[in-house]
C-alpha cells in the first residue's frame, strides 16, 4: 500500500480560512435531524469523529434554507430560524475542538423534494416531472411529483432563503464558511439543466442564462456573510440522473466555471463519479482539470471515487487544491492517518445506509 505524499497534509489558506491540511469530508445526506429539522447531539458526535480523525475541513450534509419549498427529506436538518441555527452550534463546536474547519452546505431541493413539512406541493423551474424515482433510503417511494413552475416571487423567495440561511450559519451557528449546493439535481442544478428548465424568461435560455439563478444566490450570500468563504458545489450527474452530461461539453464547462469565477466565489467543489476521469467523450480533460482551466484563481475541491492514496494523488494532479472524501470516510473516519501510515483503508459497507441512511449507533463509537 502506497503511503500518502506530503502535499495533501500541508496547510492551505482558503481566503481568510486557514486549513490544517487539504483533506475534506464531503457532504452526505444522513436524515438524522429531529422532525422539526434541528441538528441533534448524535449529529455532533458523528461529525466530531471525522474531525478527530484528521480531516482539515468538514462540509455538512445539505441544510434546507427556507420554510417554503426548500426541504427535500424527512428528518433533513434546516437552518430557517435562530432555533435551528443554535442547534448547529454544538456540531460546529465539536468540529472546532479538533482544529478542523466547518462549512455549512445550504440547499434547496426544488422538484426533487420527497417530503416537506411546510407545503404539500414541490416547485422547480418548469412543471416537468423529474426523472427516476424517489430514493427509498431517504424515506422516498414511487415517482417524483410534478412540480409547479416557480413564479418570479418564488424565485426571489428562494434567493432570500439562501442568503438568510447563510447569515444564520455564520453569525449564529458559528460556521467558518458556506457552500451553496448547485449540484446533484437539486434546485439550482435544475435551473442550470437544459431538460428541466424550459423557461422563456430571464431564468431560461442558454447555459449562461440558466446559470443566472446560481449567480444571483452567490451575490446575495456574499453580501451577508462578510469575509467568510463562500463556495458552490457543481456536478454533471444527479441523484436521479446519474449519467447526465452537459450537452455543450467543454464549451459549457467554460461558461459555467468562468461565470462562477467572475462571480467571486472563494471555492468551487466539483463532484463526479471519479474526479480524475475524462468529463466528456472525445476530451481527455476531467471536470476538475476544466474547472482549473477556466477558474484559475479559485480554490478547487474535488470529490468522487477518492478512496486511497493513489486516487488522492490523481485528484491533486488533475488540478484540485483540496480532496473531499465521502464513502471512504464513512468506512474510515481516520482515513488521513491510515493513508499516511500506508495502511489499507477499510472497505465501505453499504449496509450502513440501509434501510434508511440515518446515522447508526455503530458510527458514534
Amino acid at each position: 500500500m502506497t503511503a500518502l505524499n506530503s502535499r495533501s497534509v500541508t496547510p492551505f489558506d482558503m481566503g481568510i480560512l486557514k486549513l490544517k491540511n487539504r483533506m475534506a469530508l464531503a457532504p452526505m445526506t444522513r436524515v438524522s435531524a429531529t422532525d422539526s429539522g434541528d441538528a441533534t447531539p448524535a449529529m455532533a458526535r458523528y461529525y466530531e469523529r471525522f474531525a478527530r480523525g484528521g480531516f482539515g475541513v468538514l462540509i455538512t450534509e445539505g441544510i434546507y434554507t427556507d420554510r417554503q419549498y426548500a426541504q427535500g427529506y424527512l428528518n433533513q436538518p434546516g437552518i430557517t430560524d435562530s432555533e435551528q441555527a443554535l442547534a448547529w452550534r454544538a456540531v460546529v463546536e465539536a468540529i472546532h475542538r479538533h482544529e478542523s474547519a466547518a462549512i455549512a452546505q445550504i440547499m434547496h431541493a426544488g422538484a426533487l423534494s420527497q417530503a416537506n413539512r411546510f407545503v404539500e406541493q414541490s416547485a422547480g423551474p418548469s412543471a416537468i416531472r423529474p426523472k427516476g424515482e424517489q430514493m427509498k433510503f431517504y424515506h422516498g417511494k414511487g415517482a417524483y411529483r410534478v412540480p409547479q413552475a416557480m413564479s418570479d416571487e418564488d424565485v426571489a423567495d428562494a434567493i432570500d432563503g439562501f442568503a438568510q440561511a447563510a447569515k444564520r450559519a455564520v453569525e449564529i451557528a458559528g460556521f467558518d464558511g458556506v457552500e451553496i449546493h448547485g449540484a446533484n439535481g437539486y434546485l439550482l442544478d435544475q435551473f442550470m439543466t437544459d431538460y428541466s428548465n424550459q423557461r422563456e424568461d430571464r431564468w431560461g435560455g442558454d447555459v449562461r442564462q440558466r446559470l443566472s439563478l446560481t449567480l444571483e444566490v452567490i451575490a446575495a450570500v456574499k453580501k451577508v456573510v462578510g469575509p467568510s468563504p463562500v463556495g458552490v458545489r457543481i456536478s454533471q450527474g444527479k441523484v436521479n440522473d446519474f449519467q447526465h452530461k452537459w450537452a455543450g461539453g467543454e464549451h459549457d464547462a467554460q461558461a459555467i466555471f468562468g461565470s462562477l469565477a467572475h462571480a467571486g466565489v472563494d471555492f468551487i467543489h466539483v463532484t463526479e463519479h471519479q474526479a480524475w476521469q475524462p468529463a466528456f467523450i472525445g476530451n481527455e480533460a476531467s471536470l476538475v482539470t476544466l474547472a482549473r482551466r477556466y477558474a484559475p484563481g479559485v480554490t478547487l475541491i474535488a470529490n468522487g471515487g477518492v478512496q486511497d492514496a493513489a486516487s488522492v494523488e490523481q485528484a491533486l494532479q488533475a488540478g484540485a487544491d483540496i480532496v473531499a472524501v465521502g464513502k471512504a470516510a464513512l468506512a474510515n473516519p481516520d482515513l488521513l492517518q491510515r493513508l499516511l501510515d500506508g495502511r489499507a483503508p477499510e472497505h465501505f459497507d453499504p449496509s450502513v445506509l440501509a434501510p434508511i441512511a440515518n446515522i447508526k449507533e455503530s458510527e458514534l463509537n
